[in-house]
């Protein structure tokens, strides 16, 4: 506005620091001017978010962990797991359990399991870290570690896909199992030792809703583990649809079905699938097989746990096929 700077208070009274000096110069306007979107919780270095996020990014480091931040109490899907106690440690170390590092408390109190996990850890390479029982404290969830922790790295899932491969590669007919609604990884365990033992080719499972191959199912499938490929379906019911395009016969197993066990021929190239024993199998997986097996039973026994029942299958297979 014309004649604005002669307004009153327009210029500085004299004796100022910076002078007399008319207007702002623009400060104020700047001042109003935006400052772009608001930084994250994490890029702010005094937030309790970016303490967080540095704490959780330096035991990654000192551990072998992936980074990134994650909930307290949770551990990434794919990511390292601590096998806690010296019972589980020592049983997952005879069963050859592949591991990163086992961590010992200084301090903690010796004993046979103890001794043992040491002495097989030394024998089998993996590192053995002596650390404060308050490291392996916030290491941990719970704290119930008795003083010894084993770091087991994430499993490496083999495709579908290689499953029928490798069968064909060996010229053998092609005996699969996939699991549909197992989340007891201890079942999950169970029927991989079975299949490694009735010479099936490998387990499917889906990549949601089921047990994942964690240390617990290590442990039970005594080592069959690391012999036999687990591979993870996106989508089992379009997986198994592939494999029946590709000769294998899809059969379910149920205690309803519609084809008794004496009855069955397993020469042919098969996938065994096995439902939960609470709620069996899905709509759209039952409706994809090929047929749906029972298995006789005498007494008053209504069903059977879904890794014995599988274990009974299998063992029927593999007699027909040496005969």
């Amino acid at each position: 506005m014309a004649g604005n700077s002669q307004r009153r208070g327009a210029i500085r009274k004299g004796g100022s620091k910076k002078g007399q000096v008319v207007g702002s110069g623009g400060q104020r306007r700047r001042g109003l001017e935006g400052r772009g979107a608001t930084p994250k919780a994490e890029d702010r270095p005094y937030h309790p978010a970016a303490r967080r996020a540095r704490a959780v990014a330096n035991t990654d480091q000192r551990t072998g962990g992936g980074g990134g931040r994650r909930p307290a109490g949770r551990k990434p899907e794919d990511g390292p797991e601590m096998v806690l106690g010296r019972n589980p440690v020592v049983e997952c170390l005879r069963a050859g359990v592949p591991a990163n590092a086992l961590y010992v408390a200084i301090g903690a109190e010796s004993d046979e399991r103890l001794k043992e996990a040491v002495q097989r850890a030394a024998e089998t390479g993996i590192s053995i870290l002596e650390v404060q029982r308050s490291e392996l404290d916030r290491l941990t969830a719970n704290g119930m570690h008795q003083g010894i922790g084993l770091q087991v790295p994430p499993y490496r899932y083999a495709h579908p896909d290689d499953l029928l491969a490798s069968a064909r590669d060996n010229h053998e007919r092609p005996l699969l199992v996939a699991l549909d609604n197992i989340t007891d990884p201890r079942n999950l365990g169970a029927v991989i030792r079975s299949v490694a033992a009735f010479g099936g080719h490998g387990v499917v499972i889906p990549q949601r809703r089921s047990a994942a191959v964690s240390a617990v199912a290590w442990r039970t499938s005594a080592g069959a583990a690391a012999r036999l490929p687990v591979a993870r379906a996106t989508n089992l019911t379009r997986t198994l649809k592939d494999w029946q395009s590709q000769g294998v016969r899809v059969v379910g197993l149920d205690a309803g079905g519609d084809t008794s066990l004496d009855d069955f021929d397993g020469t042919d190239p098969v996938v065994i699938v096995v439902g939960s024993e609470g709620k069996g199998l899905s709509r759209l997986v039952r409706e994809t097989c090929d047929s749906i097996l029972s298995i006789p039973m005498a007494g008053d026994v209504e069903s059977l746990n879904a890794s014995v029942a599988a274990g009974v299958v299998l063992a029927d297979i593999a007699r027909q096929r040496r005969g």
